[in-house]
């Protein structure tokens, strides 16, 4: 028999990536292997994960925040923080959410669009895992269109009130800081209610954070509600520099690229697995691998997992250069990698015939997880019309008059 080569010696993998990043992510690899991996296919079927400790762990091993500058945080370049993206969603996509969510929304938020004494006050914190955050936009009957949103803060003096409910928020039910986002009687230039974010304390009165269960999908991550009860906060609780949705849509940009590698993740680990197991399964005195149905579908994820890898690749290197990546190549990303990824899980997992629909294989975990990978951060379709709208210069969404 032939030698065998695991997918990244076969793509190159050293000739994508430099040396020092890959050895980066070797690093997360082995925390990951030696602290979560075991445990993950029981914390998916129990619909859980112990965000509190698994953060101080990834606080210490310095992926929280790692591509913010100061303030604790590590400085990283995009691609390493891509990477270990990837390494987080190679074990499961709930993971690599928690850490997302933590660094590309929240902190990235206040790392942003925060004063000097939100980030003094929360950034250490959060890089260290001493602290947990989440990002309040999706409202229960608002997701593609966050112009939308209901939730509205007024004045009260020298105060802001909230009110209002957000929904499918990672981490919220375990955070001690959310970043929130509302509508208040400030106008902008065309008249229309000005968003505004706000850094609150989850401990404030009126806020509360009830769980989400019975969820099929990315139940190895704690998702639940928002809901803000006449939420009173200082002035200084509201984000200064964000004014409008390009707040908010800049977190989402941020989070998105981390999706663009995560995925390859779940792939990869998709792909080892099946290889590893059509090797040693025997079926009529062979072994599954030796089948060429089998070694086409091998063939054909393995073809699709390269081109999602180098994509990734190519925008990292975008995201570290002085131009810069920009919303549409990042929902360039999201779009193809995510579906990609998706359908290379589902392909893969017939070979594994009944044992595949088993937790002691992790391909249709990865698959149902990538369902809900393909829906938040921009819907499939979302990110679709927003390639449509780069390419012909016209606005096909459903709000455009003309």
């Amino acid at each position: 028999m032939a030698k065998t080569i695991t997918p990244d010696q076969l793509l190159g993998i050293d000739s994508v990536f430099d040396k020092d990043d890959l050895e980066w992510a070797g690093i997360v690899r082995s925390w990951l292997d030696d602290n979560v991996r075991e445990n993950i296919g029981d914390y998916y079927l129990d619909g859980t994960i112990p965000a509190r400790e698994l953060a101080e762990g990834l606080g210490e091993l310095g992926v929280l925040g790692m591509h913010l500058e100061g303030y604790g945080c590590g400085g990283s370049t995009a691609t390493q923080y891509g990477l270990a993206c990837r390494e987080l969603e190679a074990v499961d996509s709930g993971l690599r959410s928690l850490v997302s969510v933590q660094g590309s929304l929240a902190m990235f938020a206040i790392h942003h669009w925060g004063s000097e004494d939100q980030k003094n006050e929360w950034l250490p914190k959060m890089a260290a895992g001493k602290a947990i955050g989440c990002f309040g936009l999706t409202e229960p009957d608002v997701g593609s269109d966050p112009a939308g949103m209901k939730t509205h803060a007024k004045k009260d003096g020298d105060d802001w009130i909230l009110n209002g409910a957000k929904m499918w928020i990672t981490n919220s039910p375990v955070a001690d800081v959310a970043v929130v986002w509302a509508k208040t009687e400030e106008l902008d230039k065309k008249g229309r209610p000005m968003v505004r974010g706000f850094v609150v304390p989850t401990d404030t009165p009126g806020f509360s954070a009830p769980k989400i269960q019975r969820k099929l999908s990315l139940r190895a991550s704690i998702t639940g509600e928002i809901v803000l009860d006449n939420v009173r906060l200082p002035a200084d609780a509201m984000l200064p520099k964000a004014e409008g949705l390009k707040g908010p849509l800049s977190c989402l940009s941020e989070a998105r690229f981390g999706i663009v590698f995560g995925v390859t993740g779940a792939a990869r680990d998709a792909l080892e697995a099946a290889l590893d197991y059509t090797g040693t399964r025997i079926q009529f005195d062979r072994p599954l691998s030796s089948f060429q149905i089998s070694q086409q579908k091998l063939a054909k994820a393995f073809g699709q997992y390269s081109q999602i890898t180098l994509l990734a690749a190519h925008l990292g290197r975008i995201k570290d250069s002085a131009a810069g990546v920009t919303p549409e190549q990042i929902s360039l990303g999201k779009m193809v990698n995510a579906d990609t990824a998706m359908n290379i899980c589902r392909d893969l997992r017939a070979l594994f015939g009944g044992s595949g629909i088993t937790s002691e294989y992790p391909v249709l975990r990865h698959a149902i997880n990538l369902e809900t990978v393909l829906t938040y951060e921009g819907t499939h379709e979302v990110h679709q019309l927003t390639i449509g709208r780069a390419l012909t210069g016209i606005n096909a969404f459903a709000n455009y008059q003309g």
